[in-house]
């Protein structure tokens, strides 16, 4: 069958073209924005990628059309495959229907950790012998790519609470139908396509209807948005995780639980236990609290499908870190360049407390593209500068269609935060002032014009 995929250089699009070339189909694809990690993966599997969206892509005719959530009504391809009749459907529901039936699935949902948390729980269940199948949003580094079928009953995947399609507003994670599922955190995001946190509340209690009673939900114990949500209704076996140190909030059930205790201040060292229970102790090349609650969650669920703690501890040891996850992009003249994805306040600051764990005398440099349709939209501006307060120093991106001004948010900061109108002055201003030891840490959810690969070069030179 030949398949395109409108969207396709999306990380769900581009995942699901991944699995449907394994399956056997003829995939082709086109997408507005075309780059790295994603279209390297389509590419090398015989993909072939069409930058646009010209109704001429659909030739020869194809089959069956997948259509992301980025596209709708006035969109030329669009438009002509409803004019053509030519079969649609969209990323989820093809997904649920070839791929997820009669399948484990183990669902990865949250505002934040989704990612990690999912490549973590494939990894663990790898490390197993149990050769999941998984679609993750990035490209999880142990397996090389962001997508794969599997041979086993097992399927992880990362269960996004974002719309479905121009014709199916529910949320992507409704369609799958996981036998276990967690449930990382819930903060108000997206405010493209919801009005408020009580309309995403309202689609995470929805997600919780579709799992079985004899299904098993693990909860962040310490979130009180999750606790709203559980009030709604809970008909599935449940556990909680949290920090040794924190108190389950209201609405959360009791127990089991589980609790994990930092070793060493940055995160690289923990302990785990399970109803008070030493379950076992682990190191890991890992940073931040975060990311140690991202692997407690991971092991509850893995532990759900079969494995054992001290095995999935063991697992965590030969994790490597998701692509554009405080991804170390490169060194020069003893100046460190990360890529980070972080997008949201939260995650911004999480990121950077955790770097601030380990270079504590080190100077940290934010460069910040506002580029997520939130942060264009100015929904999250406010929180933005105590987000950003472990830096020494900011720079934000103000790229012509924001709908806020940054400097808003650079006053706020004071005399060590900038805004800059283009890539070329970033680099500037970053070439000037960087010196051995400084940690630059790039935030934005897009390619941001490539400004690592040149501010490495404008380094070296």
């Amino acid at each position: 069958m030949h398949i395109h995929i409108a969207g396709i250089c999306g990380t769900f699009m581009g995942g699901l073209a991944l699995i449907a070339r394994q399956l056997g189909h003829h995939v082709t694809g086109s997408d507005q924005g075309v780059y790295p990690p994603m279209s390297t993966q389509l590419t090398t599997q015989g993909i072939d990628l069409h930058p646009g969206y010209a109704a001429h892509h659909l030739e020869p005719k194809p089959d069956l059309v997948i259509i992301g959530n980025s596209l709708s009504r006035g969109n030329a391809l669009v438009e002509a495959i409803l004019d053509q009749d030519i079969s649609y459907t969209s990323g989820p529901q093809w997904l649920a229907e070839h791929v997820l039936i009669n399948r484990w699935v183990l669902a990865v949902a949250g505002t934040h950790g989704k990612t990690t948390t999912a490549s973590l729980l494939a990894w663990i269940l790898e490390h197993a012998g149990l050769s999941p199948g998984f679609l993750i949003g990035g490209v999880a580094t142990n397996f090389g790519r962001s997508a794969r079928l599997g041979e086993s009953p097992f399927f992880v995947i990362e269960a996004d609470e974002y719309d479905t399609a121009f014709f199916d507003k529910r949320s992507k994670f409704i369609h799958y139908h996981p036998r276990t599922a967690i449930l990382n955190n819930l903060e108000f995001d997206h405010a493209d396509i919801f009005a408020n946190l009580e309309a995403i509340k309202q689609q995470f209690h929805y997600f919780i209807r579709t799992i079985p009673g004899n299904g098993r939900l693990i909860i962040n114990a310490s979130d009180p948005n999750l606790g709203q949500v559980l009030e709604r209704g809970l008909w599935s076996e449940t556990e909680n995780f949290c920090a040794i140190n924190r108190t389950p909030v209201t609405g959360i059930p009791p127990g089991p639980g589980w609790q994990y205790q930092l070793d060493k201040p940055d995160g690289s060292h923990f302990s785990l236990f399970l109803d008070g229970t030493i379950q076992g102790q682990t190191h890991w090349p890992w940073i931040g609290d975060f990311n140690v609650s991202n692997a407690t969650a991971a092991i509850a669920a893995a532990r759900h499908a079969g494995v054992p703690v001290s095995h999935a501890l063991q697992a965590l040891q030969s994790f490597q870190p998701v692509k554009r996850r405080m991804e170390i992009r490169g060194e020069v003249k003893g100046i460190t360049v990360y890529d980070d994805f972080a997008h949201h306040p939260t995650a911004i600051r999480l990121s950077l407390e955790a770097l601030r764990q380990v270079h504590r005398d080190r100077k940290i440099i934010v460069v910040l593209e506002p580029r997520s349709n939130s942060m264009r939209m100015g929904v999250h501006q406010h929180e933005l500068a105590t987000a950003l307060s472990s830096a020494d120093q900011v720079i934000i991106f103000r790229p012509p269609d924001l709908d806020w001004d940054p400097a808003t948010v650079s006053k706020q900061i004071g005399t060590t935060a900038h805004v800059c109108d283009s890539i070329d002055s970033i680099i500037e201003h970053l070439v000037r002032d960087l010196g051995s030891g400084d940690q630059v840490i790039i935030m934005s959810n897009g390619a941001f014009g490539k400004i690592h690969e040149k501010l490495l070069e404008r380094l070296g030179k």
